[in-house]
């Protein structure tokens, strides 16, 4: 991959229609109120418009949606052609299925003056309605890999006049092991394509996908690779994991917290967080890959509209969360990958606004924190308790119950522990989107003896009482039947 070398400069007085935008999507613009494009707009469009391809580097909540859905909207439109059935113009991939979501009503709304056929597909929901949708034809085609590679395989659906490919979330995908449906779905698109691009991480899986995918890319990139938003307060506070959800609980004791998104590792942690929540009096809700599709998006309407004060939620459901005025993140627990750090606390601090991310980090946590200091290229501090004063009425509270002390922890607060990544296995629960081989029991393994197996005895099949269908005339028969041959190996008979 040749990028380009240079980046567009951004003029300080760029507007929307000194963009050259199609007259229908400026009047969509003007209707929600949006007159002056984000840095990664003014820089991307211009050159998308132009059916360059483009490598684009932005953090959630930089308006890069937009940048991408605007310019697709208006080449569509400047070259209006009725799509065949089981075709589409243009393909987004996207990880989840909110984002799916999310990004298929931002080409509604965007092109609501233009007449596009706009669809979304994605798993958890019957096929009906989405094969009905593909019979059609469609001008934008929004989806998740899995049920895109489905339908694809099913013959619904043919990508080989398909003129625009996005890919969305690239690292996520990585992270979910998207990467070879990716590369199976690509190779059914046609060799002549437009191609966009967009990550807010570049690691070097994510490198070589994008140098296979993008021909002679435009680069746009307009915060640092790994780093996070300068408007967010983040803090650190070292608390022992049996301690964390009375901490939390405490937390929102502060009429401050209003609109709040809790992070967990796992599914079933994130159920319990939610539980623990609403039975201390906080609006609480979870929303994770075991939901399904309607419960999602339900629990995700319900924080929208300000009936629930906390989505407890994992880094795959998390995804696509657009949700304005988010004042705080609180990562209950600091995830094993550090990029997903940089995505969790981008859901606060959109749109310009000012945010605060607090991660509670238990003791055996420490080097999860120091890997994110190290991507970040940051020092996050702790939360300063001499001059906080919540922290020190905190404080007063939590540690009279024994935070910050060697007690001893009850049952309850002990399942609670953190026991590292697993790799996977029938028991326990392990990191949603997590990927390995079922987990083995090795014989001496320290810590424990391994089960002992009982000595080998030859005649205890023979003490051992006979089945049902082993006895009678047709068990006896059997029995003969095992015999060596006795007519010269020509078969078994059966003697009276």
């Amino acid at each position: 991959m040749r990028a380009a070398a240079y980046e567009r400069p951004l003029v300080s007085n760029t507007t929307f229609e000194s963009l050259g935008l199609n007259p229908a999507l400026l009047s969509a613009l003007t209707q929600k109120g949006y007159t002056t494009p984000t840095p990664i707009q003014a820089k991307a469009i211009p050159d998308v418009m132009a059916g360059k391809d483009l490598l684009g580097i932005a953090q959630t909540g930089t308006g890069k949606t937009a940048a991408f859905a605007l310019p697709i909207l208006h080449r569509l439109a400047a070259n209006r052609v009725a799509p065949m059935p089981r075709t589409t113009r243009a393909l987004i991939l996207s990880p989840t299925r909110e984002l799916a979501t999310q990004i298929g009503e931002m080409f509604k709304i965007y092109g609501a003056g233009l007449g596009f056929r706009v669809a979304v597909i994605f798993g958890g929901v019957k096929y009906g309605a989405q094969e009905r949708a593909l019979q059609q034809g469609l001008d934008i085609l929004v989806a998740a890999p899995g049920r895109l590679l489905d339908h694809i395989q099913g013959k619904m659906l043919d990508l080989s006049s398909t003129e625009i490919f996005v890919l969305d979330e690239a690292d996520q995908m990585l992270d979910l092991g998207f990467i070879k449906p990716i590369r199976q779905i690509v190779s059914t698109l046609p060799a002549r394509r437009q191609n966009l691009f967009f990550s807010a991480t570049m690691p070097g899986e994510i490198g070589k996908l994008a140098g296979d995918l993008l021909k002679d890319p435009t680069k746009v990139q307009v915060t640092p690779q790994a780093t996070t938003v300068e408007r967010i307060k983040q803090s650190v506070i070292v608390i022992e994991a049996g301690r964390k959800r009375a901490l939390l609980t405490e937390l929102f004791s502060n009429p401050a917290y209003t609109r709040c998104l809790v992070f967990t590792k796992t599914k079933h942690g994130a159920d319990k967080v939610a539980a623990y929540l609403q039975a201390g009096g906080v609006e609480a809700g979870a929303i994770h890959g075991n939901k399904s599709q309607p419960q999602r998006e339900r629990a995700l309407q319900a924080f929208k509209d300000g009936k629930l004060r906390v989505l407890v939620a994992t880094d795959i459901a998390a995804r696509g969360i657009d949700v304005d005025k988010v004042t705080h993140v609180v990562n209950f627990e600091l995830p094993f990958v550090p990029e997903a750090y940089v995505h969790r606390i981008g859901r606060t601090a959109r749109a310009g606004k000012d945010g605060t991310a607090i991660s509670f980090v238990a003791p055996d946590e420490m080097k999860l924190l120091k890997d994110i200091e190290k991507v970040t290229r940051q020092k996050i501090p702790s939360w300063d308790r001499r001059n906080d004063k919540q922290l020190a009425q905190l404080d007063a509270t939590i540690l009279a119950s024994g935070v910050g002390k060697k007690a001893t922890l009850p049952d309850d607060d002990r399942a609670e522990q953190p026991r590292g990544p697993r790799r996977g296995g029938r028991h326990g629960d392990k990191p949603e989107g997590a990927r390995g081989q079922p987990h083995r029991r090795r014989r001496g393994k320290p810590g424990g003896a391994a089960p002992e197996r009982p000595a080998f005895d030859p005649m205890a099949r023979e003490r051992q009482p006979m089945k049902p269908t082993e006895t009678g005339e047709g068990a006896q028969l059997k029995r003969r039947k095992r015999r060596r041959p006795s007519n010269g190996g020509k078969g078994y008979t059966a003697q009276g």
